[in-house]
Order: structure tokens, then sequence, then C-alpha cells
């Protein structure tokens, strides 16, 4: 059976993971199609068979592509498919001028031709094309867009489709905040996303618990109730914890979705979890950033997404330090499953220890464990959550 997103999406077989590989504090040295062969064979190791990007306009994406066409031509049995990000924003976003959130960016257009150029040059890799990331949900105060400008793209590309000029088997989609789809605050439950949610192929939405271990602490917090417990079995009880947050987003939003469209299918376009944090998530506020915690969520979240048949956009594959450049020690640097000294962190140290990693480099680097496999030193770094404060 030939390989398309309506059977890749939802098969625990085709892991999927959010990919970047800029290793530099800025994207303007892009990651060459070379570094990219090594990552894919890094991830293939994994087990990794769907790899989703986040724009067209920065060269990373068509060096994707190619890598991912020179390793089919140099082994038959390759297998790798792209989940292409086609990157939204609104009038005036990343400028000195104030946002207009009503009106689009000029560029959107040039993004969505790129986008769609790619998916037809190269239709055994790209099965989905992804109108935006977090372009609709409001805290993305500098360029997020009124839905019914996914809607607009979305549609274009719905009838490229249908006039043959893009595969009919290739699904469209918005990757998005829980709460954009309808799973939260009900201002978002508009008519045009009603209309969004008939027109794409699939919902992308994005869970994130441990955000939310700062921003909404409740199920976070040590219970009264758990206060006799063990250190770290009131570590290992938040993260249940923080499991059942992220299944009960999943949950609303898939009620809402099925209340417009009863046929649509909800898959997880990203969630994950930081290993350091100076800030909101460190040592001195919500205490959630430690590679014991990322490594159990993320072994929680593989468990229950593989059981239940979402596939689950896991972010992210590799640390990136251009994302707050200016703070080594910042969260958004340190999502990745490996950091950029080639070392695995504590989520899969197990497959390090299975010997996948064997013959495979990155950046010229072996890959091993950090704190060079020593549990007991990990641990030092892990800190309970805060505790329930006592109402007056």
């Amino acid at each position: 059976m030939e390989k398309v997103a309506a059977n890749i999406l939802g098969n625990p077989e085709y892991l999927a993971i959010s990919y970047g590989g800029y290793r530099e504090t800025t994207r303007d040295s892009v990651p060459t199609v070379n570094q990219i062969k090594d990552d894919l064979k890094i991830l293939t190791a994994m087990n990794v068979k769907i790899v989703r990007t986040y724009n067209v306009h920065l060269e990373e994406a068509s060096n994707l592509l190619k890598a991912i066409s020179e390793l089919k031509k140099e082994d038959e049995n390759f297998e790798m498919y792209v989940m292409l990000g086609a990157w939204i924003d609104c009038k005036n976003a990343w400028t000195a001028l104030e946002p207009d959130h009503n009106l689009e960016s000029e560029r959107n257009a040039v993004e969505i031709e790129t986008a769609a150029a790619l998916a037809k040059k190269y239709p055994d890799i790209v099965k989905i094309i992804a109108v935006g990331n977090e372009a609709m949900v409001r805290w993305a105060a500098s360029y997020y867009v009124q839905p019914s400008v996914i809607l607009k793209w979305v549609n274009h590309l719905q009838e490229l489709k249908k006039k043959g000029e893009l595969p009919s088997d290739l699904w469209i989609t918005s990757s998005d905040d829980f709460a954009s789809w309808g799973g939260g605050d009900p201002s978002y439950q508009t008519k045009d996303l009603e209309e969004l949610i008939k027109a794409v192929d699939y919902v992308s939405m994005h869970t994130y618990p441990m955000h939310n271990t700062y921003y909404n602490p409740q199920f976070w917090e040590v219970p009264e109730n758990e206060k006799e417990l063990t250190d770290i079995e009131k570590v290992d009880a938040a993260m249940q914890r923080a499991l059942e947050f992220a299944q009960k987003q999943y949950q609303d939003v898939s009620t809402y979705v099925k209340s417009i469209d009863s046929t649509k299918t909800i898959h997880i376009g990203e969630s994950g979890w930081t290993t350091i944090s100076d800030g909101h998530y460190g040592k001195e506020s919500s205490r959630a950033a430690d590679e014991y915690k990322a490594g159990t969520y993320y072994k929680l979240m593989r468990e229950w997404t593989a059981k239940d048949k979402i596939s689950l956009f896991y972010f992210e594959a590799f640390d990136e330090q251009w994302k707050d450049a200016a703070n080594p020690v910042g969260s958004e640097n340190h999502f990745g499953l490996i950091n950029l000294k080639g070392q695995a962190k504590y989520a899969i140290w197990d497959l390090v220890d299975a010997g996948i990693f064997k013959e495979l480099t990155r950046d010229g680097q072996q890959i091993t464990k950090t704190y060079n496999g020593d549990k007991t030193v990990l641990m030092k770094d892990v800190f309970v959550p805060p505790a329930v404060k006592a109402v007056k």
C-alpha cells in the first residue's frame, strides 16, 4: 500500500517528531544537506518516520527534502515523510509597527506558493501541508491572524488538489494551540473556525502541560493528601497529572471538533517538555524543567498516543539555541531529545543502551548519554513541584 497521510497518521509504527536542525545562535546559519542527512539517520534509528517543519522561507525545508530524496536513492528501504509547515502571520508582524491582526502579511501568499511547489516536486515525501503554526492563538501577540486567513489558504490548497495541481491524497491542516481549535475559551468558537474544521483534512492541535506548570499551576502543585509521599513519588504523581492535563485538552478539542464534523481525526502537532530553565519553569518558579521530568513526560505521552492511535509530533528532536539566543539557559533552547553536544537526554538513554546510535554521529560527535548515564547525578537536579498553598 502506498504511504499517504491517511495511513501513516495514527500508525504507531510511524513515530512523528518536530524537526529543526539549526546548530547556531542564528538561523542565518542554515544546516547543510549533509548535516540534515546525519540528523535523519539518527531519527531513523529511533524509528521516527514523519518529521514536521515550520516554514519554507528559509532553506532548511528545501534542504531537508533534498536530504531525504538523496537518502532514498542511496537506500531503497529508507523511509521518511514530511509535514511541511507554511508560516502565516499578520500585517506588520515582526516589525516596529503595530501588528494588525485583522489583515495578513503580504508574504503569506509567497509562503503558500512555495509550500505547494515543494509538495508538487516531492510528492513521495511531503504528505501534509500545515497552514500556519500557532497562528490563530491570541497569546502569539506579535503575529497571530484571524481564522478567516487560515481558512482562505486551506481552501486555496484544497482547490489546487481538486484541479489536479497537487496530489489528491496530500492532507491539508493547520497546527495550533488547543484553544484555537475550540478546546478552551468559548470566544474562539466562531463561524470561521467551524468552516475551517470542515475544510481541513484533520486537526493538528498543540498541548503543553509544561507551560501550564507556571500559567495554570493547579494541576501541578503537590496537594495536601500527597505531602507524606517521598520526593520521587511526588514528582511521579505530578507527571501523571501532567499527562491527564494533556489528555483533557485533547478530549476538549475532540468534543468540540466532532460536534462540527464527526469524521475529523485529531492528532497532536506539538507537545514537549524542556530540560533547562532559568525562568518560569526553573528551581525558583514552577520547578518543572529537568531531564527526569522531561523523560517521564516523553514516555507517558508516547505510551498514551500509541495506544489510542494518535500521531504525536513530539517537540523536538534536537536542541536549537537560536530560539533564545541571548539566554543560553532559556527554556526554549532545551526542548530537544538530543543536545548540541550530541548527548541523548534521559528520555532516550535506553536507545543508547540498545546500541542503535553506534555507527552514527552528529557534527562528528558520537551519541552518548547526558550525565555520563549516571541517574544518581541526574536526580540531584530534580526538584519537587511547589506545594499547594494553604487557604487562609
